[in-house]
């Protein structure tokens, strides 16, 4: 019977590889890395898992988080950027450790890109020799439900620095399926990379659209320069660090080629990706105002 460390497990796509985990019923031992497991049990207190403190800023955490574990689902917190200072240790503690498969959340893209914090990841976890899954998203869905959500409720508005690109979309429940379809037959997924997409790229103008049809009122979008982005963001009392990862993953892929669309979320779970128009119909009730009741 495996033993399988989920990192992050009370963000959303730790919870979502958690869901899926539990959904097939398979005799898997699955253990949260949490901060602190005695406010955290509440927020995962629906699944029969086990916690165990696991702070990346804190390599004194890792020897027994990783006791008796198997696998690691490995997750970068946005906030820690600094590879060497934090990861360098907990690959070289996996080492130790005798973990035998890493499968890291990485981005989609990031082969092709040495400055963001993935790409260094993902070298660390390839020199260790420890067996990899790399999992590349596209952009998560859920970030409308999340830290765009404030502008589309309160204000009708998608604001980002994002002109015309255009995105792969991915749901994070897809995420947890792959994630979970991966871990219950490693020995297929050795030394792997798989972006994850559903069939469709959208820009920012088209999700507005589709938001605006799925919601019943009108979403508009806006796309302003990155110095009234910053400056609106700051105003509206959002942390620094976010709005210029904001920046990065919002104005960046302007000069970018357009990301591709893969059907390997169907190849390693065997159903079709979700697409954006189920994930708004899914979170109608996350993405609308009470007083929103006008249908255009």
């Amino acid at each position: 019977m495996p033993n399988i460390l989920i990192t992050g497990a009370t963000g959303n796509v730790g919870t979502a590889v958690i869901k899926s985990l539990q959904k097939q019923a398979l005799p898997i031992n699955i253990t949260a890395g949490v901060r602190d497991p005695t406010t955290d049990i509440i927020k995962l207190n629906d699944y029969n898992i086990d916690m165990v403190r696991f702070e990346l800023t804190d390599p004194s955490t890792f020897t027994t988080a990783f006791q008796s574990i198997d696998i690691i689902f490995l997750l970068r917190p946005p906030q820690i950027s600094a590879v060497k200072k934090y990861f360098k240790p907990l690959i070289n503690s996996a080492v130790e450790a005798g973990i035998k498969h890493i499968i890291f959340l990485s981005v989609q893209g990031v082969e092709k890109s040495n400055i963001i914090p993935h790409h260094r990841i993902e070298t660390l976890v390839v020199n260790s020799k420890i067996p990899y899954t790399f999992l590349r998203p596209g952009y998560f869905m859920q970030n409308f439900t999340s830290i765009l959500r404030n502008d589309i409720v309160n204000q009708r508005q998608i604001f980002l620095p994002a002109g015309d690109a255009k995105f792969t979309l991915v749901d994070i429940r897809d995420v947890g399926d792959v994630a979970a379809a991966i871990i219950t037959n490693t020995a297929n997924h050795i030394n792997k990379s798989y972006d994850l997409t559903c069939y469709e790229k959208l820009t920012f103008y088209e999700m507005a659209e589709r938001l605006s049809d799925g919601l019943g009122i009108k979403i508009n979008y806006d796309s302003p320069n990155i110095f009234s982005f910053y400056r609106k963001k700051y105003k509206e009392k959002t942390p620094a660090m976010l709005i210029l990862v904001m920046i990065m993953l919002h104005y960046l892929p302007r000069f970018q080629k357009e990301p591709l669309i893969t059907d390997c979320i169907e190849i390693i779970t065997g159903k079709q990706p979700i697409t954006f128009e189920q994930f708004i119909y899914d979170n109608k009730n996350l993405l609308v105002n009470e007083k929103d009741t006008i249908i255009y």
